[in-house]
C-alpha cells in the first residue's frame, strides 16, 4: 500500500495517495504501534504529502510527532531524528517562520557536535538547509546575533 501512494503521489494524484498513506499510517499504529520505525516512516511519508501539497500544518503536525519520537527512542543525535528536525525546519521555512528554522537548526548543530559518532555521506537536506539560512542571513540573522549562528550551523554540517 505504501508503495501504491508513492506512485500515486508521484502522479499528483493527492486524495488517493492521500487516503493510502492515512491507511499504511493507521495500520502501522495499530500493528507496529507508534513508535515503531515503520510507523514513523509512514508518517513522515504523510507529512511530505502534505508539505507538497502546501498544507503546512497538517505537514508539521506529523512532522513534531515523528522528531519528539524519535529523539525518545533515538537520541537527538540519530541521523534519523536530525533528518526529521530537517522536515521540520524546511516546513518553517515555507511558512515563513525564518526565526524558529534558525532556532532548530543551531539545535541540529549542537546536537551533532556533542554526538560522539562522526555522520559520513551526503548530506542534502541539512546542506541545503545551511545553504538557505546564508543565503538569509542578510535578512534574517543581523537582526539576531550578527550572523553567528549561520556560520556555526554551516560549519557543523560536513558537506560532501
Amino acid at each position: 500500500m505504501a508503495n501504491l501512494a508513492s506512485t500515486y503521489w508521484n502522479q499528483g494524484r493527492w486524495k488517493e495517495a492521500e487516503s493510502l498513506g492515512v491507511q499504511v499510517m493507521e495500520t502501522g499504529k495499530k500493528v507496529l504501534g507508534e513508535k515503531h520505525p515503520d510507523t514513523l516512516v509512514s508518517m513522515a511519508n504523510l507529512a511530505s504529502m502534505y508539505w507538497k501539497q502546501g498544507r503546512w500544518k497538517k505537514a508539521e503536525s506529523l512532522e513534531v510527532q515523528v522528531v519528539e519520537t524519535r529523539k525518545r527512542m533515538l537520541g537527538e543525535e540519530h541521523p534519523s531524528t536530525l533528518t526529521s528536525m530537517n522536515n521540520v525546519a524546511f516546513t518553517w521555512k515555507d511558512q515563513g517562520r525564518h526565526a524558529d528554522v534558525l532556532a532548530l537548526m543551531k539545535d541540529c548543530a549542537q546536537a551533532r557536535q556533542q554526538s560522539a559518532r562522526v555522520i559520513r555521506g551526503p548530506e542534502p537536506y541539512g546542506c541545503s538547509l545551511a545553504v538557505w539560512a546564508f543565503e538569509h542571513s542578510c535578512e534574517v540573522i543581523p537582526v539576531q546575533s550578527g550572523g553567528k549562528l549561520v556560520c556555526s550551523a554551516t560549519r557543523s554540517l560536513e558537506c560532501t
